[in-house]
């Protein structure tokens, strides 16, 4: 029957090529469903929900999305439930490898439970920090985890708003957003500070990163400060300073201090790198620590140990940090616990020859 169409155009066609839907011939779940031999349902719990699956047809599930290449639209799959199964992380700098233990402790938590970890750097910025978490949470994520304690009025007032279940874990805050993990920056200065004094030191500097927007660095100073009130020693303003991160500044500090203010006789650096820079300008310059001057560290990193003379230090269980974070955000996002959980996992002075 002659219809009116050209030879061999097809019913329905208006001789152009017939535009492909959006996502036609994607890979989708029910592909993945045939290949491992189970259904649709099952295939999105094992994605999103690993925990209600036997391992056995989770290890199916995770062989045949290899297999076919499915990619999971996880956005999509939030917007019924207003949530996806991603955890937004703001760290101030992604280079500061003290970090990094904190980071991973979240991560081996939260991907053991099938959410996966976004992370961010703020630069040490509120604004930028605020930036960031609005982003998050455009994003539906289940929760934040935030270093930083001290936030702008805006980023509150959103936080409110949002009603995301969110981690501080940078110093222990006395006020915390939602819920904290953390230790006290202020005890952990005042402890090194004192021993210090006990080890029979007298004129004690100080050297932080710099305070402006860094609640770390404030309360390091102020747990400084209490030691040398406890102690009846005079807190002195030239021997108190604020140097940028990084090897030259500890150089530069120890430099400053041996010869502006030359009665010191030992420096409390708030700052692994700062500690480890001034300790390598001592050898340079021939001074003998501690025998002219001690040094001393806030956290553990490897190289602390190894140097010659091994450096004292303030030992943070940042990796516990982490864990506990993603622990407790997820007892929230689960709906096991509803408090505002704050949590204080305490710190260690480690002795070692530099004092």
């Amino acid at each position: 029957m002659d219809d009116g169409r050209p030879p061999g155009q097809a019913a329905g066609e208006d001789g152009r090529k017939r535009r492909a839907r959006p996502g036609e011939g994607a890979i989708r779940m029910r592909d993945v469903a045939e290949r491992a031999g189970v259904s649709a349902m099952t295939v999105s719990r094992a994605l999103n929900t690993p925990d209600r699956v036997s391992p056995a047809i989770r290890r199916r599930v995770e062989e045949a999305v290899g297999a076919i290449g499915y990619v999971p639209n996880r956005l999509a799959g939030s917007l019924s439930s207003s949530r996806s199964n991603v955890a937004g992380l703001v760290v101030p700098s992604i280079r500061n490898t003290l970090f990094s233990d904190t980071i991973q402790g979240i991560s081996d938590v939260l991907h053991g439970h099938g959410y996966h970890l976004m992370v961010a750097d703020s630069a040490y910025s509120p604004q930028e920090e605020e930036a960031l978490v609005t982003a998050f949470l455009a994003q539906r994520v289940a929760g934040l985890v935030l270093h930083n304690t001290t936030h702008t009025p805006a980023l509150r007032a959103l936080i409110r708003r949002s009603g995301v279940p969110v981690v501080e874990n940078g110093t222990l805050a006395d006020d915390p957003l939602d819920m904290v993990v953390s230790y006290s920056n202020v005890d952990a200065a005042r402890a090194m500070t004192l021993h210090l004094v006990r080890l029979g030191y007298r004129r004690i500097a100080l050297v932080t990163l710099p305070l402006a927007n860094n609640e770390r660095s404030l309360e390091r100073r102020r747990g400084h400060a209490a030691a040398l009130a406890e102690a009846g020693l005079p807190a002195d303003p030239r021997i108190m300073l604020e140097m940028p991160p990084g090897l030259p500044s500890g150089c530069e500090a120890i430099m400053r201090l041996l010869e502006i203010t030359p009665a010191v006789d030992a420096v409390f650096f708030a700052g692994d790198v700062l500690a480890v820079g001034a300790l390598l300008e001592c050898q340079r310059r021939g001074v003998a620590v501690p025998g002219r001057i001690a040094i001393a560290s806030f956290d553990d990193v490897d190289l602390l140990r190894h140097l010659n003379p091994g450096i004292t230090t303030v030992r943070l269980p940042r990796r516990e940090v982490g864990r506990r974070s993603a622990e407790i955000l997820l007892d929230r996002i689960a709906g096991r616990s509803q408090e505002r959980v704050r949590v204080d996992l305490g710190f260690e002075i480690i002795q070692r020859a530099s004092t």
